[in-house]
């Protein structure tokens, strides 16, 4: 899993400082309407303010105001520097792995030529052994190896990467570690999947979501009407008498427009970004992340998902006179030489049910036949015993081969268990057939705690599977699974999700092969596994780096989680105004019409301190809420209307509450100190 970066880590907190003064370009500043506005005030506060001590004018009240001002625009950009240092950090990590690599290129003739890795173009094969890195994305044409990918996604277990199949895609900067594969190159330089993903993380390529952008049209739609409404307020001040400034119009202007989330709103977006970064995920846009979060229907696939992948020996079923002891026995003997998951099964089901452990062979003759995918069977020869096991097809030519053949009984537990999804293994012994092990699909442990949260979110659960409706439906009952789509083709997953989508439902769905490319591309939310071939990882608009599928529970949390905590800061932002209406308005205009004083609530001791303990109150607290911006709202299962709940009653009735005791803080602080 990638290197989490601490909140407060001091090479991120210089580079955010500088970004926050780099962003003071108005055209940057432009893109976020509301502190743009806060930008010009500072500007127009500041021209006056020289003007003031040109004239010799007392400057101490503006002079704080002025410098406010400055503080609020200035977090605000650092708030969003610091979100985006976070994800150049995890890039700079990532760079480590990108460099001048030197590959061993196929030339038209057949010879071999040592270029480097800047040199190679799309369709170029190279041939990479043990010991050397990878030096491009491609995909494997010829051989199998052990490749050493910790590099990219930070996990030090190796993977295999072979020709053909969905294990056939490698990237540049990772290492074989054994034997060799001959690559065909799919990139070009600087258009690699490491190059993608550096991009990514850095969040050079985000773009605002829908939902982002309305909420970026709302705030600039109120920054628009408290701007005309301000304005019209110093004609009011004029014709009445008022002894307003310049400074104090824009204080209630910067007060009265939601600068809490304007200031935090572009700092949210790219932090759920990068909290997916955490989780080695990389979102192709924040639009990925903002889907996951409104995600409806999840497609998950059985095998390696909601099962372990390989099937496990769970039962013995014994011939007729057969004891069960005797077939696990002779089942653990005929395992020891097979190395596949499967067989290294059967040999610890021996040892738990039946204590079969600590076998002492040294001193016997025993010659091991290794499990071959030719004649699918394993065993082993003892003087005077032929122990075999496996496929019914393969055992039964065995028994042939000795004059005998497999009784009716056992035949028909074979069949028995097939209908049921399972895998039948055979054990026969010289001329007997002792009887059948039962391999079926095992669940993932806690799947099914992990599926309820997901029902428990209102999302529903389908499980894809190339199995028959049997198998699916034992399987599906087993994980808590809501539906199931079984001998599925790639059309029919791509049908399925636009099915789902024509009922205005958003759908998730992970794969790592060809085949599933056009469903991944159809999905709202496609998660392709890095592990998985390069159609695959271009249709998703994620990766998993990790290549776990059953992570598709914690992307739809974190979506969830970017959508609540904008949520959560635009109603405090929104509801923390009340209280500056309560402390401006009446310092404003109390001095004309002493009856403004009864709005004077919260006992403000002096005009300039309400209107300066306001602006100070609302500087600090985007400071506050820079953390909360950075790591989000703390998600919780529940239903809309429950989380709807939640949030008026923390976020809004605290955003009313918070402000009162804080410019009263404030203003008790000014007071005490002669600042205001």
């Amino acid at each position: 899993m990638a290197e989490k970066q601490s909140l407060w880590n001091p090479a991120i907190l210089s580079q955010a400082a500088v970004g926050a003064l780099t962003k003071l370009d108005p055209r940057t500043m432009l893109k976020n309407p509301v502190m743009f506005v806060v930008e010009v005030g500072s500007v127009l506060t500041t021209a006056l303010l020289i003007q003031d001590a040109i004239n010799h004018r007392p400057i101490s009240f503006n002079l704080q105001i002025t410098l406010w001002l400055w503080f609020t625009v200035l977090f605000a950009n650092f708030a969003e520097a610091m979100a985006e240092g976070r994800g150049k950090a995890q890039a700079d990590t990532l760079r480590k792995a990108k460099g001048e690599t030197m590959a061993y290129r196929q030339k038209a003739d057949g010879t071999v030529e040592a270029v480097s890795s800047s040199m190679l173009r799309s369709g170029d094969i190279i041939k990479v052994e043990a010991g050397q890195f990878i030096a491009g994305d491609g995909e494997v044409i010829e051989g199998v190896a052990s490749v050493d990918e910790s590099a990219i996604t930070g996990e030090s277990a190796p993977v295999i990467r072979e020709a053909g199949g969905d294990r056939s895609a490698v990237t540049g900067g990772t290492r074989v570690l054994s034997d060799w594969i001959r690559i065909r190159i799919t990139s070009n330089p600087g258009e690699t999947f490491l190059d993608r993903m550096i991009a990514l993380v850095e969040g050079a390529e985000r773009q605002k979501t829908p939902n982002e952008i309305a909420l970026s049209i709302l705030l600039a739609g109120l920054t628009i009407i408290f701007l005309l409404a301000v304005t019209t307020l110093q004609p009011f001040a004029i014709y009445s008498h008022a002894p307003q400034t310049i400074f104090v119009l824009v204080s209630l202007l910067v007060c009265l427009i939601p600068t809490t989330i304007g200031g935090l709103l572009s700092a949210i977006g790219i932090a759920g970004m990068d909290r997916l970064v955490q989780y080695n995920v990389l979102a192709m846009s924040g639009r990925a992340v903002e889907a996951a979060g409104d995600v409806n229907t999840l497609l998950l696939d059985k095998t390696g998902t909601i099962t372990l992948g390989n099937r496990q020996a769970t039962e013995f079923f014994p011939a007729p006179d057969i004891s069960t002891e005797r077939l696990a026995d002779a089942a653990q003997l005929a395992s020891f030489s097979d190395e596949t998951p499967e067989g290294r099964s059967i040999v610890v089901l021996a040892k738990e049910k039946y204590n079969l452990r600590g076998r002492d062979l040294t001193n016997m003759r025993v010659e091991f036949v290794p499990f071959s995918a030719q004649t699918r069977m394993s065993g082993v020869d003892l003087p005077g015993t032929s122990i075999r096991k496996g496929s019914a097809d393969a055992i039964a030519k065995f028994l042939e081969q000795q004059g005998a053949s497999l009784p009716r009984k056992v035949s028909d537990k074979v069949e028995e268990i097939a209908r049921l999804g399972g895998t039948p293994l055979v054990v026969a012994e010289n001329t007997t057939a002792l009887g059948v092990v039962y391999l079926k699909d095992i669940v993932k442990g806690g799947l099914k705690d992990r599926l309820a949260r997901l029902r428990a979110m209102g999302i529903r659960t389908i499980m894809i599977t190339g199995d028959n409706p049997l198998t699916a439906a034992v399987i599906a009952r087993e994980a808590g699974v809501d539906d199931f789509l079984a001998e599925a083709k790639p059309k029919d997953k791509m049908d399925l999700i636009k099915r789902e989508q024509a009922k205005g439902k958003l759908v998730a769905m992970t794969g790592d092969g060809t085949n599933d490319a056009p469903a991944l591309a159809q999905a709202d939310v496609g998660v392709a596994m890095n592990s998985g071939t390069q159609a695959a990882k271009e249709a998703g608009n994620m990766v998993d780096l990790d290549s776990n599928p059953t992570k598709l529970i914690e992307i739809v949390e974190i979506g969830k989680q970017l959508l609540m905590t904008r949520g959560a800061l635009t109603t405090f932002s929104i509801a923390n105004d009340v209280a500056k209406y309560f402390a401006i308005i009446p310092a404003m205009f109390a001095g004309v019409f002493p009856v403004l004083n009864a709005l004077n609530i919260m006992h403000l001791a002096t005009p300039h301190s309400a209107i300066l303990s306001a602006v100070i109150f609302n500087a600090l607290i985007i400071v506050a809420l820079i953390p909360l911006a950075l790591k989000g709202v703390k998600y919780e299962p529940k239903s809309a209307a429950s989380l709807l709940r939640r949030n008026l009653l923390v976020y809004g009735v605290g955003g009313i509450i918070v402000p009162f005791i804080g410019i009263k803080g404030i203003d008790l602080v000014l007071t005490a100190l002669h600042l205001a």
